[in-house]
């Protein structure tokens, strides 16, 4: 109650701010200045001023009126984090709610004014609302982040320290990938390329920090000129290695924050090529010259691994996969014995990859889900939800880890004690999913979409879907989600997933069946997409499976399962206990190999 107290005298502060700007609506979204998907703590103005702490929401304040927009993902959460604050739930995507520009054009009267702190909001996103509210003549001020003027303990930005990732870790020196960025801005007639997005940044300088929760990256802007780069970030962050290798590509330092204003000194004569999807509106509204907008070059680029990479990558997988089935090991050997949580699982297996050389942090949050927890797609556990593993269940474990040699994202469904017959038909028809997709043969210039089908038939089968992608795309110590593929049947624009599948890609196979109250299974393993044979038919592509760990046989049906699929899970899980054994214990090994037992 103290806390939703709280919440509304601050939400009484901001209408008095509101009322003397004359500011009718003032929206606040989750987001840094750099539409990352996950946000250091100085960021977290939507829940200051809302009290909803999930990963993804906007709020609308109005004097009479504050509401909240998330996804089904955070539908329980929300209510109980709102209740007493007065502001009121509004469900994305169900039945007639609208959305928030929608809200927004027929709330507001005509000559009105909505506010936002432009840093925040995506260019196509601020646009959005310049299409929606300019036919009643509804003006936008973009330059006020009034929530930092009532915010008084407001935590400062991050001042992590900066790494640079050596050669031996990122397989490309950064003047070489100047030179192949500075190629395409000439194709597309550019003079200067302002980048946002925190990643491109980080994979262009081979730079790393520690400025937001699991993600190693820096906050900086890059503005990459044909002669050198203007890098906007907090200087102290920087130690001696780093400004050595910036002196080589010609960097040169500002204050984090002096871009806005720089940015308006830009030549007329200049021509800058931009994002729209990965730059913000205020920066976007700042620039004075031609503007030529494309996908960022690096984007592409980065997603493509060269050989180092994936050597490396490859190398991570197998320290996860040891972490991966210890703790396997220890919660199928002590559910039954001990108090085991969701929160005390994730801290055990959390210790164990730490335990790994290399390791640096997790790559997200842990989803540990048990039983009916599982079935909403990202659970975290929190102190108020933390349940004790029981007999009977399933217990899912979405987890990752950021090591020096890459970053590691894997899905695993323990079953505890026993299960019914239909709990395995789906736990099969999952795995069998997962495998389907895995053992792709496919013709080059393939999309996501194209193959998506193949992990979905299983389940479709069953008149069951998973409402989401089957997969996405994985970067190296940047964005765990990394663009510009996945697997999804239908096609979401702003997911930034259109990119035929390319040599050297590393992406994510993860089907899974939710259903409510009950259960959820996921199972999911990475793979790297390689070229095959090439002959009068084209050049042929299939996928490297490069996650080891042991599906849990107790789950699986084999009748439900074909002779070859049953061959591939032998073959992998030959594989598993070849790879991963070596690590282990004596008692470890032993387990193991009844757990990779042909079936």
């Amino acid at each position: 109650e103290d806390f939703q107290m709280k919440v509304s005298e601050r939400i009484a502060k901001l209408r008095a701010l509101m009322a003397e700007k004359g500011i009718d609506a003032y929206v606040v979204p989750t987001a840094d200045f750099h539409q990352s998907e996950y946000v250091g703590e100085h960021f977290k103005a939507r829940k200051y001023i809302t009290g909803f702490s999930g990963s993804y929401g906007t709020a609308v304040i109005c004097q009479d009126d504050a509401r909240l927009w998330t996804d089904g993902r955070y539908f329980f959460q929300a209510t109980n984090e709102l209740e007493g604050s007065g502001v009121r739930l509004m469900k994305m995507f169900v039945g007639d709610t609208p959305s928030v520009t929608e809200y927004l054009a027929d709330k507001i009267q005509e000559d009105g004014k909505v506010g936002f702190d432009g840093r925040v909001l995506s260019m196509d996103e601020g646009k959005e609302y310049e299409d929606a509210l300019s036919p009643k003549n509804i003006s936008i001020d973009y330059e006020e982040d009034l929530i930092d003027q009532i915010w008084e303990d407001r935590p400062p930005l991050s001042d992590k320290p900066a790494f640079f990732l050596e050669e031996k870790y990122s397989g490309e020196s950064s003047a070489h990938k100047l030179e192949r960025v500075r190629k395409i801005m000439k194709d597309n007639g550019a003079t200067v390329h302002i980048i946002a997005s925190l990643d491109d940044t980080g994979w262009l300088l081979n730079v790393r920090g520690d400025d937001i929760d699991f993600f190693p990256l820096l906050l900086s802007y890059s503005i990459v000129r044909m002669d050198g780069v203007d890098l906007y970030v907090d200087e102290t962050k920087l130690n001696d290695r780093i400004l050595e290798e910036f002196k080589k590509v010609n960097v040169t330092l500002h204050p984090y924050n002096d871009i806005y204003e720089d940015i308006k000194k830009l030549d007329a004569s200049e021509t800058a090529l931009i994002d729209p999807m990965k730059m913000n509106y205020a920066l976007y509204k700042n620039i004075p010259c031609k503007i030529v907008e494309a996908a960022n070059p690096t984007i592409l680029m980065k997603a493509m691994k060269n050989d180092v990479e994936l050597e490396n990558i490859k190398e991570a997988h197998i320290k996860d996969g040891i972490a991966i089935t210890k703790f396997m090991y220890w919660i199928k050997t002590r559910y039954d014995k001990e108090d085991i949580t969701e929160l005390s699982s994730a801290d055990k297996l959390t210790s164990l990859r730490a335990a790994q050389e290399g390791y640096i942090r997790d790559s997200f949050e842990p989803l540990c889900a048990f039983a009916d927890h599982a079935a909403m797609m990202h659970y975290s556990p929190s102190k108020e939800t933390d349940v004790v593993l029981k007999e009977g269940a399933m217990f899912l474990n979405d987890t990752g880890g950021g090591y020096y040699e890459g970053s590691t994202d894997i899905t695993r469904t323990f079953i505890l004690g026993s299960i019914d017959q239909d709990m395995k038909k789906y736990f099969t028809a999952v795995v069998r999913a997962m495998m389907n997709l895995s053992r792709a043969n496919f013709l080059y210039g393939c999309h996501g979409y194209n193959l998506d089908v193949l992990v979905r038939q299983p389940i479709w089968d069953l008149n069951i879907d998973f409402q989401c992608g089957s997969g996405h795309g994985v970067g190296y110590l940047g964005n765990v989600h990394e663009p510009p593929t996945g697997f999804r049947w239908y096609v979401v624009p702003s997911k930034n997933e259109h990119h035929q599948l390319e040599e050297g890609m590393v992406i994510t196979d993860e089907p899974g069946i939710y259903e409510d109250g009950k259960f959820g299974i996921r199972i999911e393993n990475e793979f790297i997409v390689r070229k095959g044979e090439l002959n009068k038919y084209g050049q042929f592509m299939h996928f490297e499976t490069i996650t080891f760990a042991p599906i849990d046989l107790d789950g699986i049906d084999p009748e439900e399962m074909t002779k070859s699929e049953r061959e591939w899970l032998n073959n992998y899980h030959k594989d598993v206990y070849e790879k991963i054994g070596p690590h282990l214990t004596d008692e470890e090994r032993e387990w193991l190999k009844e757990y990779t037992r042909a079936i």
